[in-house]
């Protein structure tokens, strides 16, 4: 167990693609983490989750919120982490971690180590990590990275939605950001920042690379391997479009902590 840091997650997966991942790698994360707590979406089914339940995790339901107002569920699965008496968390989608945990198991740990030296510990990604996702989504993060930057001061990845995050910055946080939209990526740190009261960090992983494709391992191959499968995406336009939003919503979360008085 690394220093009893809680994994918080959130989790949707209403066709159980997970399931057979889950059960290779959910003791895995059972052994580096002091606990477990998933907020799952309510249309996610039972059978998928019997891998969690077996490895000792707390499940909490709710309805799915979309990709655009993802920030509710993050703040409901940070609270939960919270509530479940954790003194830090890891913060992570639970697809992130359950490749983290099967592709890159050390380095997860060794990571695990790192967060209760931070109150808010960025957790990014390498540049052979970060250029392993399809373009729509390494064009359209390059720019939120880029605003954050010029923000912040600060040149960190701050799209792979995954943090380290202390229990007194967890409180911060869920008393003083609102902000329920995917723009989280960047209004919690910023919120954090601007207060000056909190130690800030980041370190770049090679386990947050993609991880959309292990759902999908069939239809992978029947294409002829990954970048195939990254082809396909990227030839799509709507993926390009809703890529697009993203990043929009996540400028403007950016904007308000250059202009405090815009709403």
């Amino acid at each position: 167990m690394t220093m009893r840091i809680t994994l918080a997650c959130t989790h949707h997966d209403p066709d159980g693609r997970l399931r057979s991942q889950l059960e290779r790698v959910a003791p895995v994360l059972q052994r580096i983490f002091s606990g477990i707590v998933v907020r799952v979406t309510d249309i996610t089914p039972d059978d998928a989750l019997a891998p969690l339940v077996q490895a000792g995790a707390s499940i909490h339901r709710a309805p799915s919120c979309g990709h655009l107002r993802l920030g509710r569920a993050r703040r409901e699965a940070l609270r939960l982490g919270i509530e479940a008496g954790a003194y830090h968390v890891l913060f992570c989608d639970l697809d992130r971690a359950l490749h983290w945990a099967e592709y890159h198991p050390a380095e997860l740990a060794s990571v695990a180590g790192l967060i209760p030296a931070y109150d808010f510990l960025i957790l990014g990604r390498t540049q052979r990590a970060f250029h392993s996702h399809p373009r729509a989504q390494c064009d359209t993060e390059a720019i939120v990275n880029r605003v954050f930057a010029q923000v912040s001061g600060q040149g960190w990845d701050v799209t792979a939605a995954a943090r380290g995050v202390s229990r007194r910055a967890a409180m911060a946080i869920l008393d003083g950001c609102p902000d329920e939209t995917i723009g989280t990526d960047v209004s919690w740190p910023l919120f954090l920042q601007r207060t000056g009261r909190y130690a800030i960090g980041a370190i770049k992983t090679e386990g947050l690379e993609y991880e959309t494709a292990d759902r999908f391992p069939e239809e992978v191959a029947a294409v002829g391997g990954i970048d195939a499968w990254k082809a396909r995406i990227d030839a799509n336009p709507h993926e390009w479009a809703l890529r697009l939003e993203i990043a929009r919503i996540e400028v403007e979360a950016a904007v308000a902590y250059v202009f405090p008085h815009r709403t």
